[in-house]
């Protein structure tokens, strides 16, 4: 199997993107400022707490977008509020020739949106679909969406943009933001969206960030009270973004390692391992017979998490042994009996491995 796996930062590019956010916030507040909680309510003039403006702020300088705000409803919310802003329902938005992401889904269909699919890997089918529909907006995912994907987003931006130059685009960046150097916006796309909760930050605050036209629209929606991202919630995302990035650098040096150790037979009964998108980048251990349903049950005992929380929350911290995703079993359903999926989060290569040669040990008895 040949997976495309993004390219996650280094982590000396890490450090240096957590000493940029630091420099901004420096830019924003003031010492005391940052070392409280911040305020609450609907200030009038911003419609929403101080705080929460500032880290707007912050973080529109940051990813080098026109503005940027906080949403209620995590990633979810974030993607449905960029799709409202953009188009009407009944519009006809341009997808990935794969399958689409249940929650994004959910926003598609309420709209009423009409979806036309091309294959995001070839530039010749992109220019074709396009010349044969009429094409109201674009949603790209960043992250892989099959076993098969290798796009650049970039490159899918630019062509796109070539030919409908007029038409918004907006970008999933989640499980991309703060792994990859650029988000969808600092590649060319009009907004871009993600969750802070898989970036070591609050439940169910999302960032939707672009042209100031379109995000002036979103706040204008969501002009009510319990809609604000309160001030404490708006400092917690930029305490978790701070410490995201060279964490997650970290966590794809290990799963790196892990392919290596793996790959030179480190751990009797594997049959293969690789790096792959889905959604998150994750480790992917093939077994020489169908006990991958075993594995799993073995590997909760000994520690290991057997279900996301938020994908990479702040509450993931062990590492988490889990089946492969959907779209890999709809591609092959035989996966699921001999294949697991890894995310190391916060440990190191040696407690993973120690997990599975435990595991093995405990089914051959």
């Amino acid at each position: 199997m040949i997976t495309y796996p993004l390219e996650s930062m280094s982590v000396n590019e890490a450090k240096k993107l957590q000493f940029k956010l630091i420099d901004i916030i420096t830019r924003n507040f003031t010492g005391s400022e940052i070392l409280s909680l911040g305020d609450l309510g609907v200030v009038p003039g911003l419609n929403k707490p101080r705080t929460t403006k500032k880290v707007e702020n912050v973080l529109s300088e940051l990813f080098k977008a026109e503005k940027a705000s906080l949403v209620r409803g995590a990633g979810t919310g974030a993607l449905r509020w960029g799709l409202i802003s953009m188009l009407n329902c009944g519009d006809t938005i341009l997808v990935h020739d794969a399958p689409i992401y249940p929650t994004t889904k959910v926003t598609i269909d309420t709209m009423g949106l009409k979806v036309i699919k091309a294959d995001f890997n070839s530039k010749t089918e992109i220019a074709k679909v396009i010349s044969e529909n009429k094409i109201d907006g674009v949603l790209i995912q960043y992250t892989r969406q099959k076993i098969e994907d290798k796009y650049k987003i970039e490159e899918v931006i630019s062509e796109i943009k070539k030919l409908l130059p007029d038409k918004p685009i907006l970008t999933d960046d989640n499980y991309a933001v703060m792994k990859v150097s650029k988000i969808g916006v600092q590649c060319g796309a009009d907004l871009s969206g993600f969750s802070t909760f898989k970036l070591l930050g609050p439940e169910g605050v999302g960032c939707i960030l672009g042209k100031k036209s379109y995000v002036d629209k979103i706040e204008k929606l969501n002009y009510s009270g319990g809609s604000q991202v309160q001030g404490i919630e708006a400092v917690e995302v930029l305490r978790g973004l701070t410490y995201a990035p060279v964490a997650l650098a970290i966590q794809a040096e290990v799963n790196e390692e892990l392919v290596t150790r793996l790959n030179a037979g480190e751990v009797n009964g594997v049959k293969q391992a690789f790096l792959a998108n889905a959604q998150s980048k994750v480790l992917l251990v093939e077994f020489k017979h169908n006990i991958a349903k075993r594995i799993l049950e073995e590997a909760e005992k000994l520690g290991a998490a057997p279900n996301p929380v938020g994908a990479e929350s702040k509450y993931e911290i062990v590492p988490m042994i889990y089946r492969v995703s959907g779209t890999f079993r709809a591609a092959d359903k035989t996966l699921e009996e001999r294949m697991i999926r890894i995310n190391p989060m916060r440990s190191g290569a040696d407690t993973v491995i120690r997990i599975l040669k435990q595991c093995l040990e405990k089914i051959e008895q």
